[in-house]
């Protein structure tokens, strides 16, 4: 069995080789890879790839084995691409970071915590501790998640810590173990709306959730909001976020993920056709909300236990899509729902 690792995943390669316990044939193959079938004739049936990414738009892609996305999102497979036999897992371990990172924007918002450091210096000391100004609290906030799977889950988890108000908004959220307030379904999401003083996008991105949040849902929020999105950037609609930000429809806005993304070692592409990083009130960080330093170790550990599972022949953990069986063994789906 060999295990080709494209792209970002390539750089773990040392990573997953230390935690299989069987021995593999693991290469490096650049991101173009994911695209191109210039590489396709060293896949074999038995093989594994391992990619954000992969699509065969004018060819058929090479048959093998298991596709494992190291990652959630499923938006950057092409599923009807890949052969009949391919077996698609994905993982998750990025709830943490990205629920902190949430964490910490909500109070950037609130506190402002960089420009006190700002206003603070010995010369001027008494002048300021005088002129102090009362900043803002998450206490009493509402806060509504759309998408309550294991990152929503996880942020609400924290958010009622701080004493905050959760709504989520999820069709199939009905249990949610005491961590949201109020629960609606997707078409009550303008209740959540109007209620929000934060709204968090953590849905994936899907046929039905692009463009969810466009000129009347951003008018449907108070003037005093702010949006957080760490799931997929179409979700909101680019052009009314904009406008909606510089007209100051809502408040302000925390943007992790993008329209427009590198696929090639070389390209260079734009992550939006508007300057969000030129206004005042959105802040634009490059898609690192769950980039920690021990998010890899996690999600390798588990992608090192689903091939060492393939090798024994038990089933694997978090498929979203099975292989057809084609004389193989039949697999099983567990843990199949992505958030």
């Amino acid at each position: 069995m060999k295990v080709f690792m494209i792209g970002e995943a390539a750089n773990h390669k040392n990573k997953l080789a230390a935690l299989l316990k069987t021995p593999c044939d693991i290469i490096a193959l650049p991101r173009e890879a994911a695209y191109a079938s210039e590489y396709d004739q060293r896949i074999g049936r038995d093989d594994v790839i391992i990619s954000l990414r992969f699509s065969r738009k004018d060819e058929a892609a090479p048959a093998f084995r298991l596709l494992h996305v190291p990652g959630a999102g499923l938006d950057g497979i092409d599923i009807p691409s890949l052969p009949v036999e391919c077996e698609v897992c994905n993982v998750f371990e990025h709830e943490i970071p990205i629920a902190e990172f949430v964490m910490a924007a909500m109070l950037q918002w609130e506190i402002r915590l960089d420009a006190l450091r700002q206003s603070f210096g010995s010369d001027t000391w008494s002048d300021t501790y005088r002129a102090r100004v009362p900043h803002g609290e998450i206490h009493g906030k509402t806060l509504a998640i759309i998408g309550f799977g294991r990152i929503g889950r996880t942020i609400a988890q924290r958010a009622r810590a701080f004493g905050v108000r959760v709504v989520a908004v999820d069709q199939y959220a009905a249990n949610t173990e005491g961590l949201a307030d109020v629960v609606l379904t997707p078409d009550r999401l303008p209740e959540a709306l109007a209620a929000a003083d934060f709204l968090v996008i953590s849905c994936p991105l899907t046929d039905q959730t692009r463009g969810l949040i466009g000129d009347a849902e951003l008018q449907a929020m108070k003037p005093s909001s702010v949006l957080i999105n760490v799931s997929r950037a179409p979700i909101a609609d680019e052009a009314a976020l904009f406008d909606a930000l510089s007209r100051r429809v809502i408040s302000g806005a925390f943007l992790d993920v993008w329209y427009g993304y590198p696929t090639g070692a070389d390209d260079r592409v734009l992550p939006s056709r508007f300057r969000f990083d030129d206004l005042p009130n959105a802040f634009c960080t490059p898609h690192s909300s769950a980039w920690t330093d021990a998010l890899p170790g996690r999600r390798y550990a588990f992608i090192a236990a689903n091939i060492d599972r393939l090798r024994s022949g038990e089933p694997r953990l978090n498929v979203v899509r099975a292989a057809m069986p084609n004389n193989r063994e039949k697999t099983s789906i567990q843990g199949a729902t992505v958030p």
